[in-house]
């Protein structure tokens, strides 16, 4: 062994942990899991005031962390701290989902993508991290007929990452239906398990898996069991009746006046029930006039930015022969990403609904972190070890 390997490894230190930079960082709720896995979060960055607003109220004001507000245009490889383990994206989704008009990457706004891997791209390999995730939705699998996700596989590639793709529903740990696409690359990759949890890679994922020109992976991870106690009631926020958001006796009746005879039927076999009852309503348009659908389950529909009529949700209170309706509150969109208790008091509930409503379900990335993001960490830094030993044998 050198002499100077043999010094360096007689020095005390302190490990730390992993550190990881959070892209299109919203409100902080992909931080929160990766902290709940271990990793520490020393940069951060985006472009929305109100959302950075929430984010320092949230964080605080700490020494050891960069936060920076605006255009990833502006930012640089160096602009990032050395030593990142993990660079984490939830680019923004808006030309890739089912919702929008699916312009596909090259969209305005999905073209952020492109900028993320600009900046990985400036730094020097040796300082590029071991694991990048991208966030999105998952109608970036079908987008341009599977064509925009096997670009962004091919972008990976290019920046020497074997890509596994997969996805998570957030009603797998919380009461909110929200499947999300999660894209993972790993400059050391796993071994490949074909056809590895079928329940995560779906039949609709095989594209970029089935494609030879593409680096890919499959990790095999434990398989996830939902739990079955998962009920909207946990996250309703309780009201008492003579609050103002319930509303009047007459927009109850056109509420009711907007339903479906099949709406109605489902409606009165739970007003009749001896339990109170909550479910989750969105107001649609069908055939030119407006409809609300009240969902069957006890669960929520996806969390939304409340843009426009059809994305927000009202909260439905039924049972021993009352009815009760009002909008879903900031504090129930909190409860439903599995946010904890993340600071709320102070904003506004407008300001809650679209920063929650724009963010990613904290239980599902801290399941994702634990189970595959931290194991291929560790792995690249025992490996680094291995080597550095090696070196000086």
């Amino acid at each position: 062994m050198s002499k100077l390997v043999e010094n360096a490894l007689m020095l005390p230190f302190e490990r730390t942990e992993p550190a990881a930079a959070e892209f299109f960082a919203g409100i902080g709720l992909a931080r929160l899991g990766l902290e709940a896995a271990g990793f520490r979060i020393p940069w951060a960055n985006d472009i929305d005031p109100a959302k950075h607003n929430m984010y320092a109220r949230h964080f605080g004001q700490e020494s050891d962390h960069t936060f920076i507000e605006g255009d990833i245009t502006h930012i640089r490889g160096e602009d990032l701290p050395c030593g990142l383990s993990l660079a984490w994206a939830s680019s923004p989704c808006v030309d890739v989902s089912l919702a929008g008009a699916r312009l596909g990457l090259s969209g305005a706004r999905s073209s952020a993508f492109y900028q993320f891997t600009r900046i990985l791209r400036e730094l020097p390999v040796s300082e590029r991290p071991e694991v990048v995730t991208l966030e999105n939705v998952v109608g970036l699998a079908t987008s341009h007929g599977g064509e925009d996700l096997k670009a962004a596989v091919r972008e990976l590639n290019d920046l020497g990452y074997s890509v596994d793709v997969l996805t998570l529903d957030a009603r797998w740990f919380v009461p909110q239906s929200r499947p999300r696409l999660f894209v993972v690359g790993a400059r050391t990759p796993p071994p490949d398990t074909p056809g590895a949890n079928p329940m995560l890679r779906p039949a609709w994922l095989r594209a970029p898996f089935d494609d030879e020109s593409l680096q890919t992976h499959q990790y095999l991870l434990p398989d996830i069991d939902p739990s079955p106690d998962i009920s909207l009631s946990q996250a309703v926020e309780r009201l008492p009746t003579e609050d103002p958001r319930w509303w009047d006796t007459g927009r109850v009746a056109s509420f009711e006046a907007q339903l479906s005879p099949l709406q109605v039927d489902r409606l009165e076999k739970l007003r009749k029930a001896r339990k109170r009852t909550h479910r989750t309503a969105y107001r649609r348009t069908r055939q030119g006039r407006p409809q609300w659908e009240i969902r069957p389950d006890d669960i929520a529909g996806c969390l939304r930015t409340a843009r426009g009529g059809s994305s927000k949700q009202a909260v439905v209170e039924v049972g021993h022969g009352e009815l009760r309706v009002r909008w879903m509150t900031g504090v129930e969109y909190a409860r439903l990403m599995g946010a904890g208790d993340y600071t709320i008091a102070g904003h506004k509930d407008g300001h809650l609904v679209f920063g929650f409503g724009d963010a990613v379900c904290v239980p599902a990335v801290a399941w994702l972190a634990e189970h595959y993001l931290m194991p291929m960490v560790k792995k690249s830094t025992q490996n680094a070890d291995r080597r550095l030993v090696s070196v000086g044998a």
